[in-house]
């Protein structure tokens, strides 16, 4: 049983990187299954009994990204201030600079329509999660998902300008450039005066 675990994921780790690598050199629109079955050197039954199809095995690749990322999130404490969203940036901006070439596949020039939406709904669910509650203690006329779309957007705009020009500016930077943009907006959310 313990082998056929490793086995499984020893093969999904593999179409995986074939297809990271193959929407890097050509763009996720180009690939086909049988691009991903050549570079994972992986039979069509194999790929099959996993993903069914290469849509399957993208979302599949969120996983993992989306379950670390959830738990940096997670680990910020609950009770720390957001006046400006700048944490939860900084742990997205630092997590797509760890697994930049991942990031690179998903977010750059290569990626799709459904790799930035995907992305984006995901990132926006975790902003909401974290925003809900700072935006009910300063009773916010604004709805927490105007204000975690908001967030999001922009966070995903500068995301994906950071990966094209490749990663010119540290993640701490980037978010204290995200903050001095995005701040007042959230600030007002969250009715404050600018500090």
């Amino acid at each position: 049983m313990v082998d056929l675990d490793r086995r499984v994921r020893r093969t999904r780790r593999i179409l995986h990187e074939a297809l990271i690598a193959l929407i890097l050199e050509k763009g996720y629109e180009r690939i086909t299954v049988q691009d991903i079955l050549d570079r994972a050197d992986v039979g069509r039954s194999t790929f099959y009994s996993h993903f069914r199809d290469k849509e399957a095995l993208l979302v599949a690749s969120f996983d993992g990204l989306r379950d670390e990322l959830r738990r940096e999130f997670d680990a910020m404490r609950p009770d720390m201030p957001a006046p400006d969203a700048e944490p939860a940036i900084a742990v997205i901006f630092g997590h797509a600079h760890r697994h930049r070439r991942v990031y690179q596949a998903l977010c750059g020039k290569r990626g799709s329509e459904f790799v930035h939406g995907h992305l984006h709904r995901l990132i926006a669910a975790m902003m909401r999660d974290h925003l809900e509650p700072h935006l009910t203690a300063a009773d916010s006329d604004l709805p927490v998902d105007v204000v975690a779309e908001f967030c999001t957007s922009a966070a995903l705009g500068l995301l994906t300008w950071w990966i094209g020009h490749d990663f010119p500016y540290s993640p701490t930077r980037l978010a204290e450039m995200y903050r001095k943009l995005a701040a007042p907006g959230v600030r007002a959310a969250l009715g404050r005066a600018a500090e």
